[in-house]
């Protein structure tokens, strides 16, 4: 055997394959940067619109406790008193003769959509009856979504 000829390791050509593929971090903040632009341009809108929701979410209890007022008017002849609430129309009360409820479905009085109770006056300056929602901010007047919700304007 004669000499040993040293040849230098063969290396392997790596080809660049579709599975190797990655992304750079470049290209993962240009990415993250426009999602938070979309987010912030459009999240406003949609909190905007969720309030104004609730705001005619209240208005269409409101009109269904005046329909239920109505029948419980034609059944007894009287609206509920301050006292009785708005309970009277899913409960009977002492005073309420001819009563044939329930009034509403349920069982129960909903809240208003920020969870707090409505507030029922009869007799009323505006009516024969107020039922008021305080808004969002649960306090009277406000504007916007924290303004008060009524039976008396629409």
């Amino acid at each position: 055997m004669g000499a040993a000829t040293l040849r230098p390791p063969r290396r392997r050509r790596r080809e660049h394959c579709e599975s190797e593929a990655g992304y750079t971090l470049v290209e993962l903040l240009v990415v993250i940067t426009i999602i938070g632009l979309i987010v912030a341009l459009v999240g406003p809108r949609v909190l905007n619109y969720l309030g104004e929701s609730k705001v005619k979410t209240a208005r269409i209890q409101i009109q269904g406790f005046s329909s239920a007022l109505d029948l419980f008017y034609l059944d007894t002849g009287r609206y509920p008193m301050s006292s009785e609430g708005l309970g009277a129309l899913v409960q009977r009360t002492a005073g309420a003769a001819n009563w044939n409820g329930p009034y509403l479905k349920g069982g129960t009085v909903p809240a208003d959509p920020w969870g707090k109770p409505y507030t029922y006056r009869s007799p009323s300056d505006h009516g024969p009856y107020d039922i008021i929602s305080l808004g969002s901010d649960g306090q009277e007047g406000g504007t916007g979504t924290a303004a008060d919700i009524t039976s008396w304007s629409r």
